[in-house]
């Protein structure tokens, strides 16, 4: 941590398909309706450089190193104006996706893993990291069942894996989720199995979050005269 803060930092990784973002949402409801503070932020989402990135991959122009530091960028402003000061002021802030996407993909991509491991070295470490493991077959029918075309960059097509997309999205992911597999005891990750039910799922990570965290200090409290 950067400094005492008396918020926390709940996050989810996986696989796009695990279901995390399914998980996240319903942990963020339910935190609502029990009255507690709650915060959402999600990857890829400042305002900031936001148009750069659509531009830069509709033309298909970005390399690995900076579609890192893009990304890297990104995480920052949202960090700093929005994740830091939610901490600070005694939130419960739940991310979809942290710095061990980057991780992830950018390594993936050929970014030297202690480089990136260092370009994100600001960042605090979550109270609770999730990753949300399931056999690649089937985030990838997951996927495909979910959109009609997978993106260039999504599938990872600017590596050279394969020609076709749906195989390079598959030797892609399958490259990424190795590199998950890898952190899960480095940064000490919590593994779910995502292939369970939602509701058995939602239930566990409930139990999680009720077991590292003192749910009631940040109950909202309402003062009426």
């Amino acid at each position: 941590m950067p400094e005492d803060l008396s918020g926390k930092l709940i996050v989810v990784e996986g696989l796009d398909g695990s279901g995390k973002s399914t998980q996240i949402h319903l942990l963020q409801r339910w935190l609502e309706l029990e009255n507690y503070r709650v915060y959402f932020t999600e990857w890829n989402s400042s305002p900031i450089v936001r148009k750069v990135t659509k531009r830069g991959k509709k033309a298909q122009l970005l390399t690995p190193t900076t579609f890192s530091l893009i990304h890297a960028t990104d995480f920052a402003d949202r960090f700093e104006r929005q994740i830091l000061p939610m901490l600070r002021a005694g939130y419960i802030v739940l991310a979809d996706r942290y710095i061990y996407t980057a991780f992830a993909r950018d390594v993936v991509r050929g970014v030297d893993r202690t480089w990136v491991r260092n370009l994100y070295r600001f960042a605090c470490r979550p109270d609770i990291a999730l990753f949300f493991k399931v056999p690649l077959e089937v985030a990838l029918s997951r996927i495909l069942e979910g959109r009609p075309q997978l993106k260039y960059y999504e599938a990872g097509m600017d590596m050279g894996f394969a020609t076709d997309v749906d195989e390079s999205f598959r030797i892609f992911q399958g490259h990424v989720y190795e590199e998950y597999l890898r952190m899960v005891d480095e940064f000490g990750l919590v593994s779910v199995d995502g292939t369970r039910s939602p509701e058995v799922q939602q239930r566990e990570i409930r139990e999680i979050v009720k077991e590292r965290i003192d749910l009631p200090k940040f109950k909202y409290e309402w003062n009426f005269p």
